[in-house]
């Protein structure tokens, strides 16, 4: 069983930024494909940005521009650097872990943009 954990978020004036970090415990982290998802009560989980393993990156339309996904596989880790925050971007960000056709995903991470 792969753990994944979330961190960095908080509370964020608009046109702030924060960074999330994603840690797992996966032993060959880098062939894993990695996802930042948000998800507010009562709404599907949305896809913010994804990474694969070679490192091709998409995005939502409603973040390029302001968002940044990486990834470094020697601490394990993936990041979704958030710039130029909005309210609309409040939401619980989880990050998905995929190897194959199973999927890991972390408790998530409250981000919450409000003045």
């Amino acid at each position: 069983q792969v753990q994944v954990a979330e961190s960095g978020g908080g509370l964020v004036q608009p046109g702030g930024s924060l960074r999330l970090s994603c840690t797992t415990s996966a032993s060959a982290f880098s062939i894993y494909h990695m996802g930042w998802y948000r998800q507010n009560p009562g709404n599907q989980r949305d896809l913010v940005a994804h990474i694969t393993s070679s490192g091709s990156i998409t995005y939502a339309d409603s973040v390029k521009g302001r968002f940044t996904v990486s990834r470094d596989n020697a601490k394990n880790t993936v990041y979704l650097q958030m710039n130029s925050l909005k309210p609309e971007d409040t939401a619980v960000y989880y990050c998905r872990a995929r190897i194959g056709l199973i999927d890991y995903w972390g408790q998530g991470t409250q981000v919450t943009v409000s003045s």
